[in-house]
């Protein structure tokens, strides 16, 4: 094949991946209140996964920090090898039952948190016996998984099945798997962070204003959601800590007080 038929080859596969988001819809809807209910109650998202789905279990947890002002202990993703295996595939680790079993402890799993496996292939060992286990200790658990009747599916209180089918290259679950289990955790953790008012509209009031393009994106938060300007809204912020939500609301006082002297 030409390098433009390999490319419209997998652009008609990654149909497939918007089908099974949509026929998981009900569960995935299922999977955010969970997860909003844990945040709420001060208790943690945990991810499971190993390979390619740990890996993208950790880019959704490192994300939730800057984006939604969240402490880096409220989504964690544990992942088959430890935390090198993020960089640097650790193969032979999906294969250790009790890793997960021994990490959830060290993390005190309780029924104040939620515990999400995801593996492709839904047997992954490391990822059903930690799912297994924080099921035993009560607490609410959740399965992703590419492969219908997987054991993954069946050890948890909800099974998600993303049924993306055969990938372009035979077993290559970094491929369409991969995509579908990326998507779902997007959708679990900013579904969640929605239903928790970490968002007001569609903009993200709690990002942290880490750099220069991060306090650019508050100032303009700040100036949509009140009637000043992007200077104005760059004084507010500076005064304020860089906390969106107080320089909104300082933002509005000043309006009101402006509105009072004109009556």
């Amino acid at each position: 094949m030409s390098a433009l038929e390999i490319v419209r080859l997998m652009n008609e596969e990654e149909g497939a991946v918007l089908r099974a988001l949509k026929s998981a819809e009900k569960d995935l809807s299922i999977a955010i209140e969970q997860a909003a209910k844990a945040y709420q109650r001060g208790g943690r998202v945990i991810y499971l996964g190993a390979g390619t789905s740990g890996r993208v279990a950790t880019s959704d947890a490192a994300e939730m920090p800057p984006t939604f002002g969240v402490e880096p202990d409220k989504f964690i993703a544990l992942i088959a090898g430890g935390a090198n295996a993020g960089q640097i595939a650790v193969e032979d680790a999906e294969d250790d039952i009790h890793a997960s079993i021994s990490a959830l402890n060290v993390l005190a799993v309780s029924p104040m948190d939620i515990v999400i496996g995801i593996a492709a292939s839904g047997s992954t060992p490391y990822v059903v016996s930690g799912v297994r286990h924080a099921r035993q200790k009560g607490v609410w658990t959740c399965g992703i998984a590419n492969n219908r009747g997987s054991g993954l599916l069946e050890a948890a209180d909800l099974g998600i099945l993303l049924d993306t089918g055969p990938e372009v290259l035979t077993g290559s679950t970094r491929l369409k798997a991969a995509t579908a289990q990326k998507l779902a955790l997007n959708r679990i953790s900013t579904g969640a962070m929605v239903l928790s008012g970490k968002v007001i509209e569609n903009l993200m009031v709690d990002v942290k204003a880490k750099n220069s393009k991060l306090r650019e994106r508050c100032a303009r938060i700040v100036a949509e959601l009140t009637p000043v300007t992007r200077d104005e809204a760059y004084e507010l912020l500076e005064s304020n800590g860089w906390n969106v939500r107080r320089a909104v609301a300082a933002a509005q006082r000043q309006d009101d007080r402006i509105l009072a002297d004109t009556i």
